[in-house]
């Protein structure tokens, strides 16, 4: 068994992944509907800018509600429209894909949100139940709120968004441009940060001031890592051999859970 960084890294997840098996959420959901927001997620998104648009508009129902989801969608909607106008200036290798590709992923959230909202357990992701649970609560800081929506989105829909669009032909091209979306992700975390401060979480910018830029590159790193995670089990999910499908979607589930239940259970104070 390999004992260097590689070998660890595996055991970790594995071992996040036990994790999230033995202590899998029970499936409860709110027992209320709001007409707005199952309408606002009832209908597929098709192209980038409807994608965009329609995004702003779920997270501008979310602030008026006061709902900590707009959190996690205040991120995610920048990173979107930030990427959409990558693609409008041809900076892609092939821009159709990588238009699919955003419009895909966008989608697996959509549904997610419309599968809480619609109480339809069956068709919601642990990973997902666990983060919107989180934010009905509301008894998480910014921070956490906001790294379950990350979690489950890129360590738990990423892949099968990968798999909808598909990875090939000419799959190495497909990846330069998988990765290229972290440069966007990069350019956009300072404004991120600032905005998670004017949102209730003051001590981002004590953290940014203190770090400097090591902050945003551990974040850089740590996305981009998710992010190669994410397309390795894309690989895996198109594999011929259907065992290492199964296991590819089975570690796709429990590792992100595992991560949310991480997430839950550590314990910080406002300013830290």
């Amino acid at each position: 068994m390999s004992t260097g960084p590689t070998g660890g890294r595996r055991r970790t997840r594995l071992r996040v992944a036990a994790e999230g098996v033995r202590t899998r959420p029970p499936k409860h959901l709110r027992d209320r509907v709001d007409p707005e927001l199952v309408a606002l997620t009832a209908e597929p998104y098709t192209t980038v800018e409807g994608t965009d648009e329609r995004l702003r508009a779920l997270r501008a129902a979310f602030e008026r509600r006061g709902d900590r989801r707009a959190l996690f969608l205040s991120v995610y909607s920048r990173m979107t429209g930030a990427v959409a106008k990558r693609v409008e200036r041809g900076e892609f290798e092939d821009p159709e894909w990588v238009s699919a590709y955003l419009v895909a992923f966008a989608n697996l959230y959509r549904e997610a949100v419309h599968a809480y909202e619609i109480g339809d357990a069956g068709a919601l992701a642990d990973a997902w139940l666990l983060a919107f649970d989180a934010a009905e609560r509301g008894d998480c800081l910014v921070v956490q709120d906001t790294a379950l929506g990350v979690n489950a989105h890129i360590n738990y829909d990423l892949a099968l968004a990968l798999d909808r669009v598909g990875i090939g032909p000419n799959r190495a091209r497909k990846f330069a441009d998988h990765a290229a979306v972290t440069e966007v992700i990069r350019n956009v975390l300072d404004e991120t940060q600032e905005a998670l401060a004017d949102r209730g979480a003051p001590g981002l910018e004590t953290v940014d001031e203190s770090l400097g830029s090591f902050d945003e590159r551990f974040l850089v790193f740590t996305v981009d890592q998710c992010r190669d995670s994410a397309w390795r089990t894309a690989v895996a999910l198109r594999s011929r051999f259907s065992l290492r499908r199964r296991l590819a979607r089975w570690l796709n589930d429990v590792t992100s859970t595992g991560v949310a239940r991480l997430i839950l259970t550590s314990r910080a104070n406002e300013r830290l």
